[in-house]
């Protein structure tokens, strides 16, 4: 099964604010944020279990007998310096909270209505079977389906075209994660387009998942991998590229550690899925340096692809839109460099040639058509 798809029969949702009147007198200029808003966006790196809207958190623990805390939720939803606790209610809805397979359903129509909304066109998300599996009790089958049947209706309701990434927990065992590959293997379609991994680098160096990682590319699986997340050393990246044979690299920030190998990943085309909300960075750097110091200013400089996601949007407090505006806001990349990002995206994005190129030529248009509609005093500058 092929597996770098064509997304047929695709609509684009509502039309895109003040296009049609973009070179008219009369209308007033983009502001850079509405702007951003505007423009096409694909979506790479996002958790689904980092999406859930605040009051379907609450009914979900409500109807299990709110074993949380109402103010454990209420950390998890409040962006503080240092979040503590927040992986523990993250567990919590494959352990306590998500309980049948419509619950799924939700919360994957609920997100891709929400990143519609800010135009995302198209999202390669992440799932954990190995969670709700062994957590939540739902077999792997009724927990596939329930997602996929909710990404056919956000298409068709929303006008965006999602795919699902089945992430290993690196926090369970490598034989689990092999178990997980196996279940992807053995209900194959086409909406779930590869794998990727998950939860908590520290301790958890890529190479015990190799074996994962051989199965699903002989099933012929892409595969991605957060790797130099949480300070983890460059050669976590390495690795990940090298010995599980990636495609692309989710976070990679410790790529700047050793700029050979940067300049490597750079001769090699490889795409960085960045999040500027990236909590290890929020916590460890100081706020008036925070922008000033993160790994992501200096990638591009390095000759690296990255473009900008949310990673987990309800966690960290922030909207694709808030994630590409912190782009040029707080690491200061100008419009060029952010048209590069958008190809980027196109380029990472595990999507049929054809309908990359013909993607590629009607968000330039788009994009430029915003562009030239932007108040002057709005243009970002280039970073320092």
């Amino acid at each position: 099964m092929n597996q770098i798809i064509e997304i047929q029969n695709f609509s684009y949702g509502a039309p895109l604010p003040r296009l049609a009147g973009m070179t008219s007198p009369a209308t007033p200029p983009l502001t850079l944020e509405s702007m951003l808003h505007a423009i096409p966006k694909v979506e790479l790196h996002c958790h689904l279990f980092g999406t859930v809207r605040h009051e379907t958190f609450k009914q979900l623990n409500h109807r299990a007998g709110s074993p949380l805390a109402a103010e454990e939720i209420e950390g998890f939803y409040t962006r503080g310096e240092k979040p503590v606790g927040v992986l523990r209610v993250l567990r919590a809805l494959d352990a306590q909270l998500v309980r049948s397979p419509g619950d799924l359903y939700q919360l994957t129509r609920e997100y891709l209505e929400d990143a519609a909304a800010h135009n995302v066109r198209y999202a390669e998300f992440f799932w954990n079977p190995t969670g709700t599996v062994h957590g939540s009790g739902i077999a792997y089958p009724m927990a596939q389906g329930a997602i996929v049947r909710a990404i056919h209706d956000a298409q068709q309701e929303f006008g965006i075209a999602g795919r699902l990434i089945a992430a290993i927990d690196r926090e369970a065992s490598p034989e689990a994660a092999v178990e997980m590959v196996e279940w992807v293997k053995a209900h194959r379609c086409d909406e779930v387009i590869g794998i990727g991994i998950d939860y908590r680098e520290v301790d958890r160096p890529p190479e015990l998942f190799a074996r994962a990682y051989a199965e699903a590319r002989r099933a012929g699986l892409k595969a991605t991998a957060h790797a130099g997340e949480f300070g983890m050393p460059w050669t976590n990246v390495r690795t990940a590229l090298d010995m599980l044979q990636v495609d692309r690299i989710d976070h990679g920030y410790t790529v700047v550690d050793q700029p050979g190998f940067a300049r490597q990943c750079a001769e090699r085309g490889v795409i960085f899925t960045v999040v500027p909300t990236n909590s290890y960075y929020l916590r460890t750097l100081p706020p008036e340096r925070w922008a000033l110091d993160h790994p992501i200013r200096r990638m591009p400089g390095l000759g690296l692809r990255i473009h900008p996601n949310t990673d987990d949007p309800t966690l960290h407090k922030v909207t694709p839109t808030q994630a590409w505006l912190m782009m040029a806001r707080d690491f200061g990349f100008g419009l060029d460099d952010l048209r590069g990002f958008m190809h980027n995206g196109l380029d990472g994005a595990w999507i049929d040639d054809t309908q990359r190129r013909a993607w590629r030529t009607q968000w330039n248009r788009e994009f430029d058509a915003l562009r030239a509609g932007l108040a002057q005093e709005q243009h970002p500058a280039h970073p320092q």
